[in-house]
């Protein structure tokens, strides 16, 4: 399928990179299938949406005028079969591999043979993700960053399988976006969280090791190598279980013990001290 043909796209998920990758694509013109499985996520994603298209009329980025015709882009579902209009599909689902291959394999079925399905997943296999589906040649992965609309980042990431006609329309798409795409191969956490993980790890083992408290760590990162966030406050942005996931994928996938979580995070994540979405982590949130 040409570039130029794409007009509808479908992300699977309306979460938190759902949304914003929703967002992102309408933004640039796109028609935009939103699906989840229950009508109050889909809700809960538009009214994100609209507040985060404020947040970018007051800083200029986008004309009033435009607000409602981003928002006109959408049509939210909840039956899968709605997704068959799409002609490029992005899965933004929870990093489980169980949720991931009941999604995929149900949005292979009903796609048309020519479209590329894209997974956001942050760390897990996209070869192995490849072969759940019967179109393992357009299959990419496709992972942005958080906060989507505001994060310039896509790594684009080749499975095994992946064509070269499949990974440069990718990479031509993510552009279109007003994006800027790196080409990363498949290796277990890509190179985002296979560099970023263990650094937060670490800041972890200090602050559990008793070196430094944890404003300390994140002040002579973000003073000393001019990090705009320090470690362990992007570690709550990000969520600490999902931190923990994420090193668990690169320990099994590496073999390395290196990778293996400080026992401080995991100790955070049992109590439910997961970060910003649970009001503690490192940090305490109102």
């Amino acid at each position: 399928m040409p570039y130029d043909s794409i007009r509808t796209v479908a992300v699977l998920g309306a979460g938190t990179m759902g949304n914003g990758i929703a967002h992102v694509f309408a933004r640039a013109g796109y028609n935009v299938i939103l699906r989840d499985v229950e009508q109050r996520y889909l809700d809960r994603a538009l009214d994100t949406i609209g507040k985060n298209l404020e947040r970018e009329v007051k800083k200029g980025k986008l004309a009033e005028s435009e607000k409602p015709a981003v928002l006109a882009r959408f049509k939210t579902v909840t039956d899968m079969a709605a997704i068959a209009a799409a002609d490029f599909v992005v899965e933004a689902v929870p990093e489980k591999l169980e949720i991931k291959r009941a999604v995929l394999t149900e949005a292979d079925k009903i796609l048309r043979p020519e479209v590329i399905l894209a997974s956001n997943a942050s760390s897990i296999s996209m070869t192995a993700l490849a072969a759940l589906t019967s179109r393992p040649d357009r299959f990419v992965g496709m992972h942005f960053m958080n906060p989507v609309p505001v994060m310039v980042l896509v790594e684009v990431i080749r499975a095994l399988q992946t064509s070269d006609a499949a990974f440069d329309l990718t990479m031509e798409l993510a552009k279109k976006l007003g994006k800027t795409p790196v080409a990363v191969n498949d290796a277990p956490g890509f190179v985002s969280n296979r560099v970023l993980m263990p650094l937060i790890n670490e800041a972890a083992y200090c602050v559990m090791e008793g070196v430094a408290t944890p404003e300390a760590v994140d002040a002579v990162m973000k003073l000393g190598m001019n990090h705009p966030m320090g470690p362990l406050e992007l570690a709550d942005f990000i969520g600490l279980d999902v931190c923990v996931d994420i090193l668990h994928v690169l320990q099994e996938g590496l073999g390395d013990p290196k990778y293996r979580a400080c026992p401080l995070l995991k100790k955070y994540v049992a109590a439910g001290w997961l970060g910003r979405k649970s009001a503690r982590g490192f940090y305490t949130y109102s």
